[in-house]
This record gives structure tokens, sequence and C-alpha cells, in this order.
């Protein structure tokens, strides 16, 4: 589709005002509402505006200029300061249109062209810097409800063995020292809880950056995410970034081309009237004005070797850039298959293992074979497990966002 069609249904977007309230999120609602209230996407949409307006201009002739003035005017000899009184002095008023060459219109609309998509893709490079930190801001957002949950879970759960610590110390099965235990464990856990709320509030504040919502909260669940390396691979040459450097090399080749158009002749036109003493009669002039350019070696060449110079950068950087995603891509890819492995470790071996310890030192902490001291010690085991587990598989899901969003289409 070409790329015009989208820009009017872009600035449409940008221009609903969302009113900010808290209400649930979901992972694509929040997509669609930092893409809705992004101000960088508004500007952006701007500047392509601009971009085709100017573009209208480009390539047209100049202002005709209109001239007046005396030819012919004595100023010695016996009409010296007559006006009228000799045949050669006369008013004149003419139209004068310059008309640059062909070649030199032709790239100007070029450039005018290239300036367009130069715009469009850096309008469309910011959409998907917004869409990336929304996604990712969802992402914090949800696995820090989803930590804060799940401590408050163990919590929950502890709160029998506080309660009990210090009965075991009055009926003497617990020394008076182990009354301490608790209290010290619980602090370490609320302090814990304090860094997993206030990272939930970061979180927040995050999303509402992008959204506009000013509380917002996370709903429903994180999408799932088929990445597939040979796709991805091949299609980076479609990628935005290497796509922008091709738009960025054709207003290289149209400036290029403006430089070599200027080595033409340009040339213009002249009409002109010119009115003299009824008995002498009026005329009426024509001429043609051609620039004649010759000085080539020290005007028009070095400037041409300069526009050949930055459209050799051009193409160099797009190679750069897009060793660089081939690079980035392949690191991302690794790191995946790495976090998607320990968070599967981390779900199908650390955490049950945690639980099931947690569950035996209660057990036997009921039959008086365990201090509270190993029940606490259990729990937080467990608590770490269960934010551990969380915490990989939020680096999954941002793994999974950063590599779809980045080199791919929208998550499925």
């Amino acid at each position: 589709m070409p790329s015009h069609r989208w820009m009017p249904g872009l600035l449409a977007g940008v221009a609903l005002a969302t009113s900010a309230q808290a209400e649930p999120l979901t992972f694509g609602q929040a997509l669609d509402r930092a893409r809705a209230n992004a101000p960088s996407l508004e500007a952006g949409a701007l500047q392509v505006q601009a971009a085709r307006s100017s573009a209208q201009a480009a390539g047209t002739l100049p202002d005709p200029q209109l001239k007046a003035g005396i030819d012919n005017f004595p100023i010695t000899g016996p009409n010296a300061g007559r006006i009228g009184a000799d045949e050669m002095t006369m008013g004149r008023v003419g139209i004068v249109q310059e008309v640059p060459n062909r070649a030199r219109r032709r790239a100007e609309e070029a450039v005018a062209r290239a300036d367009i998509s130069v715009a469009e893709d850096r309008v469309r490079l910011e959409a998907r810097v917004v869409r990336i930190s929304a996604a990712l801001a969802w992402i914090d957002l949800y696995y820090a409800e989803q930590r804060l949950a799940a401590l408050d879970g163990v919590l929950h759960d502890l709160s029998p063995i506080w309660e009990a610590a210090p009965s075991g110390v009055v009926s003497g099965r617990a020394r008076p020292a182990a009354a301490l235990a608790p209290i010290q464990g619980r602090a370490k856990l609320d302090d814990r809880r304090s860094e997993l709320a206030a990272a939930l509030t970061k979180a927040r504040a995050d999303l509402a950056r992008w959204t506009g919502d000013a509380v917002p909260e996370a709903a429903g669940t994180p999408p799932g995410f088929d990445i597939d390396p040979a796709s991805l691979r091949a299609g980076l040459e479609r990628q935005p970034t290497v796509a922008a450097f091709d738009s960025a090399a054709r207003r290289a080749e149209a400036d290029l081309a403006l430089a070599r158009a200027a080595k033409r002749p340009d040339w213009s036109f002249e009409l002109a009237y010119g009115r003299r003493d009824p008995m002498f009669g009026d005329m009426v002039s024509a001429g043609v004005t051609v620039r004649l350019p010759i000085f080539n070696a020290r005007r028009y060449d070095p400037v041409i070797a300069a526009r050949l110079a930055d459209a050799s950068r051009v193409r160099a950087e797009r190679e750069d850039v897009r060793r660089q995603l081939v690079a980035a891509l392949e690191g991302d890819l690794a790191d995946h298959t790495m976090h998607h492995d320990q968070a599967h470790r981390a779900r199908e071996v650390v955490l049950p293992t945690a639980q099931q310890q947690a569950d035996l030192e209660t057990a036997s902490y009921g039959a008086g074979t365990a201090s509270i001291s190993d029940v606490l010690e259990a729990f937080t085991s467990l608590a770490d497990a269960k934010l551990d587990a969380l915490e990989k598989d939020a680096m999954v899901a941002r793994d999974g966002v950063r590599i779809t969003l980045t080199y791919g289409g929208e998550p499925s």
C-alpha cells in the first residue's frame, strides 16, 4: 500500500484525546493507546505533512520579475534634464522570467520526493520505538504486579508461623533467642516487599508515559511470541532502520543530480515596453539571457565531488547498520534461548524443590523436629525461587517483545 495512504489515519489517531483514567489495559490496548497518544508521532506526522506541502512547489518556475526604468535620459547638451526633448529618451516597463534548466527542475522534484520518504521513514522508526517502549513497559508492569502478589502470598503463608513463635518460647519448645528470628526474617521480607512495591510504581509510571493513562493497570496475560529465526534473518533488508538508509540514499542521489544540473545553462527572457514622446513613437524590446557555467573546475566540480562522497557515505552507513542488525539479532536470539532455558529450569526444577522444602520444613516444625528458623529459611528460599522464576519469565517476555517488534512485525 502506498505510504501516503496511512498518513491521514496516523494524523487522525494522534489527534484523538484520550482521557487519563485508571483502567486495566491488555497488551494490545496498551500499544494502541501509545500509538494514539505519542507526541513524537504527532510531530513526525506533521513533518511529513510539511514535506508534502513543500513538494508541491518543487520544480516550479521562479516568480516573474517586474522591471521599470528610464532609458537614454540626457544629462548634458541642449536637452539635458528634459524628459521628452530627446527622441532616444523613454520610460520602460517590462517582465523578466527566469527559466532554470529542465534537469535542475527534475532534480528539485526528486529532492522533494526524497524528503517525503525520509520524513515517513522517521515516523516509522519512531512508531517502532514507541511500540517497543510501550510493550516493554506493559511487560514490566505485569510482572511487577505478579512478583508483588507472589511475595504477598508467601507472607500470608508465613503468618501462622510468626504467630506461633512466641508461644513456642513460652512452652519451652524454643530458646528465648529463637523468638528474634521471625522478627528479623519478617523485616527482611518486608524490605523485599518495599522494593517490589517501588518497582511496581516505577513500571506504572513508565507505562503511563506512553499510554497517557494516569494509573494504568495490566490486564490479561502477555501475548505469545512466535519467533522464527530464519524469517527474521531474511527480513532484515526490509527492517525500518535499513529502509531509512534507502530513503537517505535516494536523497543523496537527488542532491547529486541537482549538483550536476548546475553545470547546464539556465536562461531567462525579457519583454519590455518603452514609452517615448508621441512625436517619436513607442518601442517594444525582447531579449534572452543565458547563464554560462564555464568555471566548472572551481565552482561546480567540487560540489559534484562532495555530493558523490555523500552518496557513497550513505551506502557505507547502510551496510554498517545492516551488519550491526545481523550481529544484534544473533545476540538477541542467543540471549532469548538462554533466558528460555533458565526460565524453564526455574519453573520446573528450582521452584518445585523450594516448595517441597518449605512444605517439609513446615511439617517438621509441626512434629517438633525443626526450628522456626529452619521454616523461615525455607520460606525465604521459596520466596526467592518464586520471584526468580517470575524475573526469568519477564526476561523471556521482554526478549520476545524486543525481537519480534524490532526485527519482525506484530506479536501473535
